[in-house]
């Protein structure tokens, strides 16, 4: 486990990094299985969102942009929830709290690797539009808790 320290709303935050166990893991890296992010709105409600998602060992990644608002709310409140579900039964699920570190992707790489992972094709040839999408943003959500019915 990995011990951090960051500021949120200018208050001391101390997070502890949990490890994700091996099914949640195998669920993540499965190609049909999308996930709900969940941030927070500034009015304290919560945004949902349905995302593509990777691991980078523990961690779980997401693209998006700077103007999506869910990036605007990460950027202003890192405190985030992600929901899978096994793709073969529904009823089992992992809920991953974490917190979210956001860095740009000028390359646009994420969203290729991604892409490729959910429909087999560079993320340009999937969704044409995306050349007008604006800055894209790595989210890197380090899980603090883990918990559902698995």
């Amino acid at each position: 486990m990995l011990l951090g320290i960051g500021v949120a709303r200018h208050l001391l935050v101390m997070t502890m990094s949990v490890a994700l166990p091996e099914d949640v893991k195998q669920y993540v890296d499965d190609p049909r299985v999308f996930a709900t992010l969940a941030t927070i709105l500034p009015d304290g409600q919560p945004h949902l969102t349905v995302v593509w998602v990777k691991r980078d060992g523990d961690d779980l990644l997401v693209s998006t942009t700077v103007d999506r608002q869910q990036g605007k709310n990460m950027a202003r409140d890192p405190r985030v929830t992600l929901i899978i579900s096994a793709p073969e039964n529904p009823y089992l699920y992992a809920e991953i709290r974490g917190n979210v570190s956001l860095t740009p992707d000028p390359a646009r790489e994420l969203p290729d690797e991604l892409s490729r992972k959910y429909t087999g094709h560079d993320y340009l040839t999937f969704n044409p539009a995306s050349v007008n999408d604006a800055a894209r943003l790595i989210a890197r959500i380090t899980p603090e808790k883990v918990t559902g019915q698995r």
